[in-house]
């Protein structure tokens, strides 16, 4: 298994170079060179499996056995999902009128990227361990990628991780999770901007080639394929669970809502249903609905800005792995993808061509949630279920609220379009607990267990970057002393 760039200029890879690389050199992301397919039989095999002995399977596609032997990627896996607090890792709660939501945020830091990121620590500790490397971790994180990242890498000597979080932007246990973290090898930096602005610094030094080489510069966004890897087995655990049966042929389908900000998951998505998985995918937004505007419209533009709402993690304008999606669909059309994302790296606007827009509007379905739709659905689900959603979440059940099949099994009627629908499953990428101020808005009482309470007491640290100030250059340095001390 080898990966390739989404632009065509660099040289194939294996996943160890995937793994330490985050961005190709010539700018694209790395996607396999060759996506599996797998029959209905391996997919009714694999419907009794276990979410982690889902994700082993999956990661053994891609990753080859010469590379990591079998029995070692298995105790990774194993380690990775050691302190996530339910039994399955994963959990489905089955709700009133149809609304299955699917709890990713059982790990440490109460979010989904703790599935990803565990892994990926695993698998960087594995490789560096071998060879007696030493890297330097870059994260940008809108909300949860900075905790779940430092989670995965705390106390490791040999990765530095240095986080960079938008001042305002996240909520207060979310800064939290990052900054209480006390650590010799963990650098966090609350900077004065967007969740957007605080990539631009982390990519200009991504861009120094120099730099990036001489210290070992690595990301663990999900411009990282070892996390868009990992988080395919949400679709299928998905699938797995909500399928009415698999003795059918065809398969049934299943209808996935994601909550997207930078289209990792959904990219995850649209990689399940290349490998054969029958899902149908729904990428759900808030505000911010650039994914939204390209489904429907082929408009793939920056607005004036971005917007501040309740789903705070979605709070995202350049959804970068939109390039993953767009290579898929575009028959891995790599020089296409080159001339694509040039033109909008320059004018920040592009229209897609129509063969690839109607490739797009095929395969996803969007919808966009305001505010307002948020707090509704965060409403309607407590008062139907006595359950609690965080604002993400919220989005995905805004999403089912407002479909004819849902309104029609409410009011219990003998409807014929529900009967014969396709199930649904919606994505939850974290806890409500992490939420407080949205669930106040929506008039709900937050339920705080006792690890994130205990957050407000202990001991913080952090360095701010101010508007004005030259971010790249602070990085460097810090870079350069971290260095030193080691």
């Amino acid at each position: 298994m080898e990966y390739v760039s989404t632009r065509g200029g660099a040289g194939a890879v294996d996943f160890e170079g995937a793994l330490f690389s985050g961005y190709a050199p010539d700018g694209g992301l790395f996607m396999p060179q060759r996506i599996p397919l797998l029959d209905g039989d391996t997919l009714r095999r694999w419907s009794c499996l276990s979410y982690r002995e889902l994700v082993k399977e999956l990661c053994s596609l891609f990753i080859t056995a010469e590379l990591v032997p079998q029995s070692t990627l298995n105790e990774l896996i194993d380690r990775a999902f050691s302190r996530f607090r339910h039994k399955d890792i994963v959990h489905l709660s089955r709700l009133k009128n149809g609304l299955n939501v699917l709890e990713l945020w059982h790990g440490v830091t109460y979010a989904f990227k703790d599935l990803s990121l565990s892994c990926t620590g695993q698998f960087l500790q594995y490789f560096l361990e071998k060879k007696q490397k030493h890297v330097t971790i870059l994260v940008g994180t809108s909300g949860d990628t900075g905790s779940s990242a430092i989670e995965s890498v705390r106390g490791q000597k040999n990765m530095d991780i240095f986080v960079l979080l938008p001042k305002g932007f996240c909520t207060q246990i979310q800064e939290l999770q990052m900054t209480t973290v006390i650590e010799d090898n963990v650098h966090v930096f609350a900077a004065h901007g967007n969740s957007d602005e605080i990539d631009e610094p982390i990519k200009e030094l991504f861009a120094d080639v120099d730099f990036a080489r001489k210290y070992n510069l690595m990301s663990l966004n999900s411009v990282n394929w070892s996390r868009i890897m990992v988080q395919i087995a949400h679709h299928f655990y998905a699938y797995f669970q909500c399928a009415p049966s698999l003795d059918t042929t065809p398969l049934p389908v299943v209808e996935i809502v994601v909550p997207t900000g930078g289209a990792g998951n959904i990219a995850a998505g649209c990689i399940a249903q290349k490998m054969g998985l029958p899902i149908r995918l729904v990428a759900v937004v808030n505000s911010n609905d650039i994914i939204h505007r390209t489904v429907q419209h082929g408009d793939f533009s920056l607005s004036e800005s971005v917007k501040a709402t309740l789903a705070s993690a979605m709070d995202i304008q350049e959804p970068y792995n939109m390039e993953r999606i767009l290579w898929l669909l575009s028959g891995s059309d790599s020089s296409l993808m080159k001339t694509l994302m040039e033109r909008f790296s320059v004018s920040k606007s592009l229209k897609l061509p129509e063969d690839l827009h109607r490739k797009l509007s095929e395969t996803l379905r969007s919808c966009s949630a305001s505010d307002k739709d948020i707090v509704q659905a965060m409403q309607h689900c407590w008062e139907e279920n006595r359950y609690l959603l965080c604002p993400h979440s919220a989005v995905a059940a805004h999403y089912h609220y407002s479909q004819p099949d849902r309104a029609c099994l409410h009011q219990q009627f003998s409807c014929f379009s529900f009967l014969f629908s396709t199930p649904r499953c919606c994505l939850a990428p974290a806890s409500a607990a992490k939420f407080q101020d949205a669930l106040l808005r929506a008039g709900l009482v937050p339920q705080l267990p006792p690890e994130i309470t205990a957050l407000t007491g202990m001991e913080t640290r952090s360095t701010s970057l101010e508007r004005g100030q030259d971010w790249a250059q602070a990085l460097r340095e810090r870079i350069e002393i971290a260095a030193q001390r080691r």
